[in-house]
This record gives structure tokens, C-alpha cells and sequence, in this order.
């Protein structure tokens, strides 16, 4: 994945706060937001833009601002060397964002300094305060401050961080990656539209769990996680079918659009199905396994006040559970959980593919 190199420097704060990451070249300037979220350590919880020159960018329908353009689909590579960064327009944190150069092999964070401060502590001014009664025990504010800041931390991780933005940009789940692979050269398909036994077998000695039965497969209907992600795949665009034979498309080949693609199958970021699922991976990543019935329960809870089911009625339990189950095989087959014994647990995509989930993770871990 060829990267970018970015300088970040957070405006008006003592100690100084710098971010040096390396962001994929093809990023865009919703996932270059998820990125600075992740290597300065905010938590997503408010709005923000990005100015180049006289031009502002930020999320569509946001009233809060007008003459701001949609950054959905404008990339990095549309920005100018230099351009700005605000986050939260409450507190008005400004970020300088400078472009030095080609980044490593990788996308992660490579230096930096300073911690990033606490959400809605009131900006650089109130960041400064913050501080000195942090620094002054005798202070009247001093144990008020310390019990609001929380798990508030005092020094930057680099380690934790580099991760952090790693996962946050996301890895090819390994069945996807397999499934594109063994489809390189094209894969005749069966007279009824479902891949060969061949295929299937290979599939299925990588993931013989997916078959409950103890012998060979014989279709894709027999590893149902498999049936799930051929489709998926076909629906946003990894595989084609041309005169009956399957095989990547153009985008496949580009490991930036592969997880933008599966990211797109979850529907909008604020939509119920992304949420559902995101949640549901940061809980199990933070708290371990758990029944569905389980989950179902906490994210009624989560999720409950905001969504009514398509009869226009409160959503429930049972409705939250019915959805997990119309998720489940397509959560297998993207390596996002694994389940036995009527848990599920948090599969080895499950901080590698949704940043939302990623960063709940994070927040739900401390």
C-alpha cells in the first residue's frame, strides 16, 4: 500500500502536540478523518472540517455550516501540501496538516510528541487550565478535575498509537483475500450461478469449521459463510461475472479500495446496519464472548432511543437479535467473529476493518 507522509501539529497547545503518520495515497477525506482521529487520540464525538485555502470541506447535510463542501468522495491527493484541520467547533481545536513527502511501507504513525488533551475541556484556553489545576493538588478544582478527566491520559503512547492507525486503515480480511485469489485466473461457475466444488474444497481446508459436517464439501450452500461472501463480494464489486466466469475486478487489486468496498457493504457510517455491527464487534473485542441473546440486550440499550423498526415501532430486543442473525454469516466470512457454542467471538478482522468499531474497542477497553 504506497503511503503519504503527514506532519500534524495541533494549534495553541503547551506541550507541544506533533503527529508524523504515514496515511495510504489513495486515501479519502472521510478515512483521512478516521486516521487523525486515531493518531492524536480524539474520540470521533464531534463535528469537523478541513480548509485548503478558501475552500472548506466536511460531512454532508451538516446545518452547522454553510459554504462547506462534501468531502465524501474528494481525496488527499485534491489538498494542497499545507491545509488545516478543526475538530469539534465548540472548542475549536486547529490542527496544521503538512504533506512532507512519500510515506513507508506501511501506513502507521512514525514520531510524535505530547498528549492529546481531553474532550470538551473548552479548547487551547481551557486546556491550559486544565493543567495548572492538574499541577496544583491544593487547588479548590484540583480533585473535581482530576475525577472529570477519567481515563484521561498524560502521555502519548507511540507504540499503541501506530497500531491504532493501522487498524484504523484497515486489512484485507483473510477469506477475502483468499477468495480473490483463488478467482485470479477466473473460476467457472456452476450451471445454477455458485462456485465449483474445487473452489469450495480449497475454502474449506483453509476454514473447515464453516462446514459443520465431518467430509469433503460438495457446494458453496454446504459453507454457508462462503455462500455469503461470494455475494457480498459480487454486490460491491470485487468479483465479476462475465459469459459464466468469475473473476476480480480492477478494484480488487487495489488492497485501499478492496476495504473501502467491504466497509460500504455495512451501508453509511451512521446507518443502522454499520452501527449494529460495529457496536456489536466492540463489544466483543472489549468484553469477550458473548451469547447474541446477550448482545441483542446491550445493544438495545446502545442503540434503542434512536431507531424504530420499519413499522415505524421502538426497536426491541428481538428485533435487534433478528438482525445480528441476518448478519451472522456475513460477519464469519469477513473473519469479524467466530462462533461456537452459541457465542460468538471477536474474529481476527474485528479491529482491522470498521474504524468505528476499532475506536469503541479502544474506548470500552480502558
Amino acid at each position: 500500500m504506497r503511503t503519504i507522509r503527514l506532519r500534524v501539529t495541533m494549534n495553541g497547545v503547551e506541550p507541544p502536540v506533533v503527529r508524523v503518520l504515514d496515511v495510504p495515497a489513495g486515501a479519502l477525506l472521510p478515512e483521512l478523518h478516521d486516521l487523525l482521529q486515531a493518531a492524536i487520540g480524539w474520540t470521533d464525538s464531534h463535528l469537523h472540517q478541513f480548509t485548503a485555502g478558501d475552500v472548506s470541506y466536511g460531512m454532508p447535510d451538516t446545518d452547522a455550516v454553510d459554504d462547506q463542501r462534501d468531502e465524501t468522495s474528494v481525496p488527499l491527493r485534491a489538498l494542497p501540501a499545507r491545509f488545516s484541520y478543526l475538530y469539534d467547533f465548540g472548542d475549536g481545536w486547529e490542527h496544521e496538516v503538512e504533506v512532507t513527502g512519500a510515506g513507508g511501507e506501511r501506513p502507521g504513525v512514525v514520531a510524535g510528541e505530547g498528549a492529546c488533551p481531553p474532550e470538551d475541556v473548552g479548547g487551547p484556553p481551557g486546556y491550559a487550565e486544565f493543567l495548572q489545576v492538574l499541577a496544583e493538588p491544593a487547588h479548590p478544582e484540583h480533585d473535581h478535575m482530576t475525577e472529570w478527566a477519567g481515563a484521561w491520559s498524560h502521555t502519548f503512547d507511540l507504540a499503541a498509537t501506530d497500531l491504532l492507525v493501522q487498524q484504523t486503515t484497515g486489512r484485507v480480511p483473510a477469506p477475502v483475500r483468499l477468495l480473490l485469489d483463488v478467482a485470479a485466473d477466473g473460476v467457472k461457475l456452476t450451471p445454477g450461478g455458485r462456485l465449483p466444488r474445487t473452489v469450495v474444497r480449497q475454502v474449506q481446508e483453509r476454514y473447515p469449521d464453516w462446514y459443520p459436517l465431518d467430509r469433503p464439501a460438495s457446494i458453496e450452500e454446504d459453507l454457508l459463510p462462503l455462500a455469503a461472501l461470494h455475494d457480498l463480494s459480487r454486490e460491491v464489486g470485487l468479483l465479476r461475472l462475465r459469459k459464466g466466469i468469475l473473476a476480480p475486478t480492477r478494484a480488487a487489486g487495489d488492497d485501499t479500495e478492496v476495504i473501502r468496498r467491504l466497509r460500504s457493504w455495512f451501508g453509511p457510517v451512521h446507518g443502522f446496519t454499520s452501527l449494529l455491527a460495529t457496536d456489536t464487534l466492540a463489544l466483543l473485542a472489549a468484553d469477550g464472548p458473548a451469547r447474541p441473546q446477550n448482545l441483542a440486550s446491550r445493544l438495545l440499550r446502545l442503540l434503542g432511543d434512536r431507531w424504530v423498526t420499519s413499522e415505524e415501532q421502538r426497536l426491541d430486543q428481538p428485533a435487534i437479535l433478528s438482525n445480528l442473525h441476518g448478519l451472522e454469516l456475513a460477519l464469519v466470512g469477513l473473519d469479524l467473529i467466530r462462533t461456537s457454542d452459541e457465542s460468538w467471538t471477536a474474529g481476527p478482522s474485528t479491529l482491522w476493518l470498521l474504524p468505528r468499531a476499532t475506536a469503541l474497542a479502544r474506548m470500552w477497553s480502558r
